[in-house]
């Protein structure tokens, strides 16, 4: 098969889709993948070692997308990406259609196989290739969070461990998943008090079990996130739907309720956001205020660690995109119910029924 790894151009994306060492293990199994020059300098990757791996070097994105039967990628397809996909092309990246409609209709008109990094479900569960990136970006969260606290930047001026005799900040985590944890384990380790709050029970044992006691849990429902805004310093939103549109657990009135240069975190925002007041932002421009809260909700956020976040997600994704090469993607979704779960969009029908509720549309099931 021909694999083609184009560059990202979305604001500040430096993530590549395969690693030098993902493109080895794919010409040695007798595949051919052009890479689009320059595609992985952003991730600390030279087309030197691209070539050493055996990838073959194209100038334009134009190129790659035009030669390859299947498109390895990072982030979902851009505006300007959009005339480039051919029908039958494959197209294996995190798209998130369910916060964009545009998105979601340039893909039925392109009539393309879209196989979504971020519905790939495994068999317990699980969303394996959503899980490096909810890692990266649940700790930076408490990261990012901590920096826009400082008061130069319209925090409230709060260090999140504290020191002796001053309290430490505190830190509410909506959602024990991935993000949730991830977020948890940070904020703890720099001493802030976490609460974390979700509606699993089980999920929340977990918590229970594996973090210390200045980390405590709590249901979530909306009584208890009201409490707990009006005296926490960070706010971070981790809620999933898979495939779904978060659900708005913070309204606009909220935000009175909190103390000015409360600063809101919401991870989830690939998803729609679980904060009303949720706006994608860039890594140029990462922050908005709104009633004196801030509010960081960066679409990308591991992009701005590249190294770290192609390494790990090409650990997880290359054995798909082995399978996906090695059978063809008709046999490897039929064989595999993982990647099957991974396929949102199918020649020009939305396939995957939670992206057809969030537009109100009737799925068509494959």
């Amino acid at each position: 098969m021909t694999i083609g790894v184009p560059k990202e151009i979305k604001n500040n994306e430096s993530r590549v889709g395969m690693t030098p060492g993902g493109v080895y293990e794919l010409v040695k199994n007798n595949h051919t993948v052009y890479l689009q020059s320059s595609a992985g300098e952003g991730s600390g990757f030279s087309d030197a070692d691209y070539k050493t791996a055996g990838a073959i070097l194209l100038d334009t994105i134009g190129q790659v997308y035009a030669m390859s039967e299947m498109i390895i990628k990072v982030k979902e397809p851009i505006a300007e990406e959009y005339e480039l996909i051919q029908k039958d092309q494959v197209v294996f990246t995190y798209f998130h259609f369910a916060s964009s409609e545009p998105l979601t209709k340039a893909m039925i008109k392109s009539e393309a196989v879209c196989i979504a990094y971020e519905t790939v479900e495994d068999e317990e569960g699980t969303l394996p290739l959503l899980t490096p990136m909810s890692e990266v970006a649940g700790r930076m969260a408490i990261q990012q969070g901590a920096k826009y606290l400082e008061k130069p930047v319209k925090g409230r001026g709060v260090l999140l461990g504290g020191v002796p005799g001053v309290a430490p900040g505190k830190v509410l985590v909506l959602g024990a998943g991935v993000v949730g944890i991830q977020s948890a384990k940070m904020a703890a380790g720099l001493g802030a008090h976490v609460t974390i709050l979700d509606i699993n029970m089980k999920r929340l044992r977990y918590v229970n079990d594996v973090m210390p006691p200045h980390v405590v849990t709590e249901f979530s429902n909306e009584f208890n996130i009201r409490k707990h805004i009006k005296d926490h310093d960070l706010i971070i939103g981790g809620v999933l739907l898979k495939g779904a549109k978060a659900p708005n657990l913070i309204t606009r009135d909220m935000l009175k309720e909190m103390r000015p240069g409360t600063v809101i975190v919401d991870v989830a925002v690939d998803q729609g956001g679980c904060v009303e007041t949720t706006m994608p932002t860039t890594h140029e421009d990462p922050i908005y205020i709104i009633d004196d809260v801030v509010h960081y909700s960066v679409a990308n956020m591991p992009g701005a660690v590249p190294y770290t976040s192609t390494m790990a997600l090409t650990n997880v994704t290359l054995p798909y995109v082995l399978k996906l090469a090695n059978l063809g993607w008709e046999k490897a979704v039929d064989t595999d119910l993982s990647l099957l779960k991974g396929l949102n969009i199918l020649k020009g029908k939305v396939v995957y029924e939670e992206i057809a509720q969030a537009f109100g549309w009737e799925p068509t099931m494959a």
